[in-house]
């Protein structure tokens, strides 16, 4: 019940809040203030910003409740308290109180003096601060507390406001356009001066009011889908699966199909129902009429998306829920389908047809096409254009493919995964994944190259969950879920994403790429502990340090350690954590002598499933080693950036002399640290 009321009171507290904000600004570029309609609006505008002030309150003590899972704290002041003074969410909440008492203060205000264009610009910043604060606990701040990540969610409810907001004092002009179009003539209200104003004026005031929204809610409707494209994007990642399979993506769904209606209601009242006011007395009546009955409903379905937009705001966002059944047999992908010259073919030529049908949309509101043509066109170049572009970019589907994977993508699950690998798929497969096992050519279709064509990244991880699981059919592929266990069918997933990320690291050089991070070039993790005593993982450095991995074999690498350790300072001036990792096996007495020596921590515990899973990485366009079980190089260094992007790998024995020229390798970290956060840390999971 709690969690109905705490619904309940953050949507009085939205809603109200936004139409301070919109009906302000409509007031303030209506242009006449001394008329029936904005007199009564202006008497709105304190109850408005009591409801704001009465939501919040709601919502601190139905917080405070469902924060410490307590049902009494609700009626503790003692509880609020706390809840403001020792919460993120509690400042937010005290901030957000403060801009609304301000903005009490100004309606208040305005009720006793003159109204003035300053007055209501003056209350809609204000009420619009209160909304930009409230962003600050929005998904897009707890996922990324920055200007960049909130900034967006900040300008898509700021301008959906001025559209929602003003649709209360759009509904009271045309309200007071019909009873004087009806009324003909006669007294209609006040001037500025206490003159009576005709039924001609009012209209007149009226219209010029309804013009100049008018001509303000295309761009700012344009402006608010732009950003909520952006917001939803961000909310889905790479997840877009989760649309139409998880509470986020239904939500959002019918927030979409209720706006697609509003826009329908506008494009009509902006076509053809604003031009009827003045064309005469007879037409301006039914235009007024309609505008009224219509906009009404505009107003309903607002209420619902704001609504819908309250519930949206509180659902686990889609890129963390667990699709746990995917419920369709298809899904579309371009990284799956794309390169076949038959389907871009035909996705190019939906894409033409959907272009069409937009200009179609264009052409008939300039051309005033009846409503039937208006509808009828575009519709059919669309519903043209999904059948002729989406049927070759859907590919198969399973009730698994778009579940998350519950275990991360780490050291010790890419390390169990290569020894599951070893022991259940190499011999069809291959040691290194290219489809070339000992048993691959008594196969009717030989099994898949994993390595180096783009299938693994072509195929969700819960596609291969899945075939791991159930196997695939008329393949010979046999399924697994009596051998493994769950967990270790999601470890070989690992392996099997590490092993395609290590092929496509044959790319990389000594040389950082200036400012661009490669998506797909997301490290394992790992946890570590050091002969220095320190501990901890890699993601512990997230935009702190750049990470030097050096992993080297003892003694051929002695020479290197040495000319490290004298490089140490600056290696650590230029903002790096050095970590060594021994990929051979020492002798306790050698180690201990061995790491007595560096200045840096050496990696003690963790550094077998370091060495196996960062050993994928170890390919170069020279030498691709593709033969056999591979080749392990003696030594090996890699630079993350501070953002978790592997950026630049040095091998001795295929890069020449590279890192052992200090001042190249200098550069290569201040340019590293020079570089701005270009693309999101890399995610905990593969996808």
């Amino acid at each position: 019940m709690i969690e109905i009321i705490a619904t309940l009171l953050r949507w009085s507290q939205l809603a109200s809040n936004m139409i301070l904000v919109g009906s302000c600004v409509f007031l303030a570029i209506a242009g006449s203030y001394n008329t029936p309609w904005v007199e009564r609006m202006a008497r709105l505008l304190p109850w408005l910003a009591g409801i704001l002030m009465a939501g919040l309150l709601g919502i601190l003590v139905t917080t405070t409740a469902q924060a410490t899972g307590i049902d009494e704290n609700a009626w503790r002041p003692s509880a609020w308290l706390a809840l403001v003074q020792n919460t993120r969410m509690g400042h937010i909440w005290a901030a957000r109180t403060v801009c609304a008492l301000i903005v009490l203060g100004v309606v208040l205000s305005m009720s006793k003096a003159p109204a003035t264009r300053g007055r209501y610009i003056l209350c809609a910043s204000m009420a619009s601060l209160t909304l930009a604060v409230g962003s600050l606990a929005s998904h897009s701040a707890a996922d990324e507390f920055s200007v960049t990540a909130i900034l967006p969610y900040t300008m898509h409810i700021i301008l959906a406001s001025l559209w929602f907001g003003a649709l209360p004092a759009f509904l009271l002009v045309v309200f007071h356009a019909t009873q004087s179009t009806q009324a003909g003539a006669g007294y209609a209200g006040a001037s500025g001066g206490g003159v009576p104003l005709r039924s001609e004026e009012l209209l007149q005031s009226g219209m010029v009011a309804l013009k100049r929204f008018s001509l303000m809610a295309m761009p700012v409707m344009l402006a608010i889908v732009a950003t909520g494209v952006i917001i939803t994007d961000r909310m889905v990642d790479s997840s877009y699966g989760a649309l139409v399979s998880t509470p986020y993506g239904w939500i959002l769904n019918a927030k979409l199909a209720l706006l697609a209606l509003v826009l329908m209601i506008a494009a009509r009242a902006r076509s053809t129902w604003l031009p009827l006011l003045a064309q005469g007395q007879e037409m301006a009546v039914s235009g007024a009429q309609k505008l009224r009955k219509w906009v009404k409903i505009e107003f309903i379905l607002a209420l619902g998306i704001v609504m819908l937009a309250t519930i949206v705001a509180n659902t686990i966002p889609a890129k963390h829920a667990l699709v746990q059944s995917w419920p369709y047999a298809f899904r579309f992908s371009i990284d799956a389908t794309w390169g076949d010259e038959t389907v871009m073919i035909r996705a190019w030529s939906g894409l033409a047809l959907l272009v069409l049908g937009v200009s179609a949309i264009v052409a008939g509101s300039f051309k005033h096409w009846n409503m039937t043509r208006r509808i009828s066109i575009p519709l059919v170049l669309v519903i043209a254009a999904m059948g002729v572009a989406l049927p070759p970019l859907s590919v198969e589907a399973y009730p698994e493919t778009y579940r998350k994977t519950p275990v991360p993508f780490d050291t010790i699950s890419i390390a169990n995964g290569s020894g599951l690998y070893a022991e259940n798929c190499v011999t069809c497969h291959g040691p290194q994944g290219k489809g070339n096992g000992i048993l691959s050519k008594t196969f009717t279709r030989p099994p898949v190259d994993l390595l180096t064509e783009p299938h693994t990244a072509k195929h969700t991880a819960g596609d291969f969950f899945h075939w791991l699981t159930y196997g695939i059919p008329d393949t010979g592929m046999p399924g697994f879920a009596g051998n493994l266990a769950e967990e270790e069918r999601w470890d070989v997933v690992n392996y099997l994403h590490a092993m395609s990320r290590g092929y496509q690291a044959r790319l990389m050089s000594p040389r950082v790429k200036p400012n661009q991070p490669q998506k797909s070039m997301g490290p394992p993790n790992f946890s570590y502990f050091a002969q220095d005593g320190s501990s901890g993982t890699l993601k512990d450095f997230r935009e702190q340090k750049i990470v030097m991995l050096v992993l080297f074999t003892w003694p051929q690498s002695q020479e290197r350690l040495e000319q490290l350790s004298q490089a140490y300072k600056m290696i650590i001036g230029s903002n790096t954590q050095l970590l060594g990792v021994p990929m051979n096996e020492v002798e306790p007495q050698e180690m201990t002598a061995m790491i007595a020596a560096l200045p840096f921590p050496v990696v003690t515990q963790g550094a077998g499933e370091i060495k196996r899973s960062y050993a994928l990485f170890r390919r170069t366009l020279e030498r691709p080693d593709l033969l056999g079980d591979g080749i392990v190089p003696e030594h090996m260094e890699v630079l993350v950036d501070r953002y978790g992007y592997l950026r630049a790998r040095w091998i001795p024995e295929m890069d020449g002399l590279g890192w052992t020229d200090l001042d190249s390798l200098q550069q290569q970290l201040a340019q590293l640290g020079r570089e701005k956060q270009i693309l999101p840390p890399p995610g905990d999971h593969v996808h």
